[in-house]
């Protein structure tokens, strides 16, 4: 069952795949029907799953799935990445991969691997207070207040 992601609690659990880089405004009339449909028949042992998304920045995909009154199961779990891979192939980018940094340059976001992000971070081109993507939150309330923060105060911190 679709709902607006907004209405989702915030102990609501949550998905995020980050993109290499921005989908363009026509991929976005596309993927956006089609994460819809995907979220209307998402279901776990048959039940249906209330469940929203957002797109921020043109760049995530982020899934969010109240699991008070049905529970993701691993078959769900696997159905939904089974989706992610699909538009992975169908609009020739990368959404998987968790070795890549997304972070705010001013208004920019921008996307590099790790041995990249780490050459950045040596060569001060990002600093501490860069803005970087927590994508290991895990709940909705997290990543309303914990996903977008710092890099020192953000797991990326270790490059610092």
């Amino acid at each position: 069952m679709l709902i607006d992601f907004k209405d989702l609690p915030s102990e609501a659990r949550i998905w995020i795949y980050q993109a290499n880089r921005p989908f363009t405004e026509e991929e976005l009339k596309e993927v956006q029907p089609e994460i819809e449909n995907f979220l209307t028949a998402w279901t776990a042992h048959g039940s249906s799953l209330k469940a929203g998304y957002q797109m921020p920045y043109n760049r995530f995909i982020v899934f969010g799935l109240d699991q008070e009154i049905t529970a993701a199961s691993g078959c769900s779990i696997d159905a939904s990445v089974h989706f992610i891979q699909s538009l992975e192939k169908k609009y020739n980018l990368n959404l998987l991969d968790k070795m890549n940094v997304t972070f705010k340059q001013g208004e920019f976001v921008a996307h590099k691997d790790l041995a990249d992000f780490k050459k950045l971070v040596k060569n001060k081109s990002v600093s501490a207070n860069t803005i970087v993507f927590n994508n290991l939150v895990n709940t909705k309330g997290e990543f309303t207040h914990d996903w977008e923060v710092p890099l020192k105060d953000s797991w990326h911190n270790r490059f610092l």
